[in-house]
């Protein structure tokens, strides 16, 4: 009996994880690329970027907030804006709760909300003026 009623718990396990990924909620494409672009920013700017008071290269933060994005994909909810995304996965540790921030060369580290926040307006007013 206690191998059938351990197959049953496994079964709803997976059950209950098929379901979730049917959910799953992935973000709009026009909300990915301009993610993808923001990301991008990072990367090419040569900034520095500290989590739980470690700081990484503009690729390594490139791909943290990307494994992120993806962890945010998996649950039900999605990301509908790119302020979204700077909210949940780009502002703050999931671990400790500490906000990112962001060195640019000899300057003072600034939090990574009001830095990506900058570089979002930038990517915009550029992306506007580049269809006018």
């Amino acid at each position: 009996m206690p191998f059938i009623r351990r197959s049953r718990l496994a079964a709803l396990a997976l059950l209950g994880a098929a379901c979730l990924s049917a959910n799953a909620a992935p973000t709009p494409a026009t909300v990915r690329a301009e993610i993808e672009a923001l990301l991008g920013r990072i990367t090419a700017s040569g900034c520095q970027f500290e989590r739980n008071r470690s700081w990484h290269s503009g690729d390594d933060a490139r791909a943290h907030l990307l494994r992120k994005l993806k962890h945010i994909e998996g649950r039900p909810e999605t990301v509908t804006s790119t302020e979204q995304f700077i909210e949940f996965a780009a502002s703050k540790s999931s671990f400790s709760g500490r906000p990112y921030r962001v060195r640019c060369g000899n300057g003072d580290p600034v939090e990574s909300r009001a830095w990506l926040h900058r570089e979002l307006k930038a990517l915009r007013a550029a992306d506007t003026r580049a269809k006018q």
